[in-house]
């Protein structure tokens, strides 16, 4: 087992994203989960029924009795759904900038359910973008942060290089919902466009597909990877996962986690 990752996000009852599904990639790609649950949701594969948010306090106690006893080799951050709690995770982050930290901002369910308040995107934008190693918004999120159409690569790469211009690091910006047989997802840092390209998966198991993705990216920047190798392992494992989906549930299934090989493991 190698490499710690403190996971910030909230719970799928259902078990295919949020927390559940950090836990599984973590896990299969060699590394160690610690959590702190930010929101519980009633949720399967046909969307979320209902949302409670933790008291942002104990979001932040849950991190840092974590970040104090055990630590952390990267910080991943899920669900963040209110101003509030945004703030108070942030506040936490930034006690602790020397770890690296992947933002996935998470607005909205596979379902189609939104899983954050309108004016916490704002708040989002200016607090957790300076802090982000990586952020890994998919194509819609992208656009909402830059106040943008992002419907092709071209916006993909303008999209990812002005969310570099307002202060993270670099950003995977997923292309799952690019159309056509090819999937695109690119790495955009300040001074390089990195460019994946994988063939669609004829299928509707893809739910935590995202969160998954962050996490498997976390984990390898977690056991040293650098992010451009981080974010091709985090591909390749996503792509099996959904490739060795299970058929369960009506509506978007969740993904195989435990496919992953030795051969992934450091």
């Amino acid at each position: 087992m190698h490499g710690r990752v403190l996971v910030v996000a909230g719970s799928d009852s259902g078990g295919g994203a949020g927390i559940q599904a950090d836990i599984k990639t973590v896990t299969a790609l060699g590394g160690y989960a610690a959590t702190a649950v930010t929101a519980l949701t009633a949720q399967n594969t046909l969307g979320v029924h209902g949302v409670v948010t933790v008291d942002p306090d104990f979001i932040t106690m849950q991190m840092r009795v974590v970040l104090d006893d055990l630590g952390a080799d990267c910080i991943k951050t899920g669900m963040l759904n209110s101003v509030a709690v945004i703030e108070a995770v942030a506040d936490e982050l930034e006690r602790h900038g020397e770890i690296p930290v992947v933002v996935d901002p998470v607005m909205v369910a596979k379902s189609g359910d939104r899983l954050i308040e309108d004016d916490a995107v704002e708040c989002l934008r200016e607090r957790l973008l300076p802090l982000a190693h990586v952020l890994t918004p998919n194509m819609p999120e992208a656009g909402r942060l830059v106040g943008m159409s992002v419907d092709d690569p071209s916006a993909m790469v303008a999209a990812g290089l002005c969310l570099v211009d307002q202060g993270a690091r670099a950003v995977a910006v997923k292309g799952g919902h690019l159309t056509g047989e090819r999937i695109v997802d690119l790495l955009v840092t300040g001074a390089d466009v990195e460019r994946a390209e994988s063939a669609r998966l004829d299928t509707t198991s893809v739910h935590g597909s995202g969160c998954t993705f962050a996490s498997a990216l976390a984990t390898g920047l977690a056991q040293g990877l650098e992010p451009r190798t981080a974010f091709h392992r985090a591909r390749l494992y996503v792509h099996e996962a959904i490739r060795n989906a299970p058929v369960l549930g009506k509506g978007h299934g969740p993904l195989d986690h435990g496919h992953a090989i030795p051969a992934y493991h450091l």
